[in-house]
């Protein structure tokens, strides 16, 4: 009788197996992968050249910190190589920064702005330059973010808002970036 209880355990410890290996098949078969490290790029990519960004805005310098930030984002996923330069390169990735808005989006008790919403619009391709043919694109991407106003901060002028807060344009950098390369390489 004790040897047909550990058949039947046994058995039914080989059938869970079984299932567990069939449910890990079927799971990474389905597409699945983790989040920020898929690419839906063709796998002959491996330098992209990512040359400064065009700049059709007043905002001073904003092409260069968010063509560096970009940059930086590709290079974090450790997946390719990344060159400043247009030529000799599998993929292009073209960026143009076409506005820069700032409004504000609260006040305090003295009428005063304490946050302002700050969008950027920008076009930004992905060329495969062995195909010639686009990969990804937006032409008109937005990007909306909030900031705290810093102390004498009332302005709706980009220049005056990112000259007395400077860390505002590279947390807006940084944000624009990370979005960026996750919607090139996932896709979205």
């Amino acid at each position: 009788m004790e040897s047909l209880t550990r058949i039947r355990t046994r058995l039914f410890l080989g059938v869970l197996c079984l299932l567990g290996v069939l449910c890990v098949f079927s799971v990474t078969g389905c597409g699945y992968s983790l989040a920020g490290r898929g690419s839906f790029l063709p796998a002959y990519i491996r330098t992209i050249g990512i040359p400064t960004f065009v700049n059709r805005t007043t905002v001073f310098n904003l092409e260069t910190t968010l063509t560096q930030k970009v940059r930086g984002e590709f290079i974090g996923r450790g997946k390719y190589e990344i060159l400043p330069q247009a030529d000799g390169v599998d993929a292009l990735l073209i960026g143009e920064v076409l506005a820069v808005s700032i409004v504000p989006a609260s006040f305090n008790t003295q009428q005063l702005a304490s946050r302002y919403a700050i969008t950027m619009t920008a076009r930004i391709e992905l060329r495969d330059t062995r195909a010639n043919m686009v990969l990804w694109e937006n032409p008109n991407l937005a990007f909306r973010q909030e900031y705290e106003a810093t102390n004498g901060t009332s302005a709706v002028d980009p220049n005056a808002f990112f000259g007395q807060d400077t860390n505002a344009l590279d947390r807006l950098a940084s944000d624009f970036a990370r979005s960026t390369v996750s919607s090139i390489l996932e896709a979205f």
